[in-house]
């Protein structure tokens, strides 16, 4: 997924009311920038990172600028727009370049299923059971090469959780898929600590046959891509 507008540097001033961001731009103008992440981001809005956002002047939107990236150490990058990594993940099914959930010729987005929820991919092909496929944005790190999900409490998360594990126990194909949006972790865990609810439902849905899949990102100031699989931690996730 490319960028539409080529990105500018700022810095971050601060992150506030959740779809915030006060920001200061290279030429010394301080904006308010629309950040697409409604979640606690944890460890990617410090006042004064350097981050990269991309105009617009389309008269329908409040805000000339929304945020997109932040830099990180050793020259890395993070995403900083939750809702993309449903879209990179729609685009690398169409292309085939996810291994778990290839040979499916109807993929479809957003489908009602469950208790008054929506799976954000449905696939399906003859002579095979519909793969439900539920896509989960990652971007916490707290230490070496760990990505961690969820950096809060996630009532929402868990009951999503619920639901693949019913579809698994009725002879369904439930499959999670975890995209870490940053360019700096090699494997994934779950924060148990930060939601012990959370981590304890991941291991009932692992248990019922809900299939645990985790790829990395290919992130520059172009765009961001779904980039290849990554480890899952493979011991009890609530008991850590």
């Amino acid at each position: 997924m490319r960028f539409q507008t080529p990105l500018v540097p700022a810095r971050l001033i601060r992150r506030y009311k959740r779809f915030l961001a006060d920001i200061v731009l290279e030429d010394g103008t301080e904006v308010t920038a629309h950040c697409p992440n409604p979640g606690s981001m944890m460890g990617l809005n410090a006042p004064g990172s350097r981050i990269w956002v991309e105009p617009n002047d389309d008269p329908k939107k409040k805000l000339n600028y929304g945020w997109r990236l932040v830099e990180l150490d050793g020259g890395h990058l993070a995403g900083i727009d939750a809702g993309l990594p449903n879209r990179i993940v729609g685009e690398a099914l169409a292309e085939g370049r996810i291994p778990a959930l290839t040979g499916y010729d109807g993929i479809r987005p957003e489908q009602k299923y469950g208790a008054n929820s929506r799976i954000d991919f449905l696939l399906s092909s003859p002579g095979r059971p519909d793969a439900y496929v539920e896509v989960k944005n990652v971007h916490l790190r707290r230490a070496g090469d760990w990505a961690e999900f969820p950096d809060c409490v996630t009532a929402r998360g868990t009951k999503h959780l619920g639901e693949l594990s019913r579809i698994a126990q009725d002879g369904g194909r439930a499959v999670m898929l975890y995209v870490i949006q940053r360019t700096d972790c090699a494997r994934f865990r779950l924060a148990a600590d930060l939601d012990p609810a959370y981590a304890a439902a991941f291991d009932a849905a692992r248990d019922a046959g809900v299939e645990m899949v985790c790829h990395a990102t290919r992130i520059d100031r172009h765009g961001v891509a779904l980039a290849g699989p990554l480890p899952i931690d493979d011991a009890p996730q609530a008991l850590r």
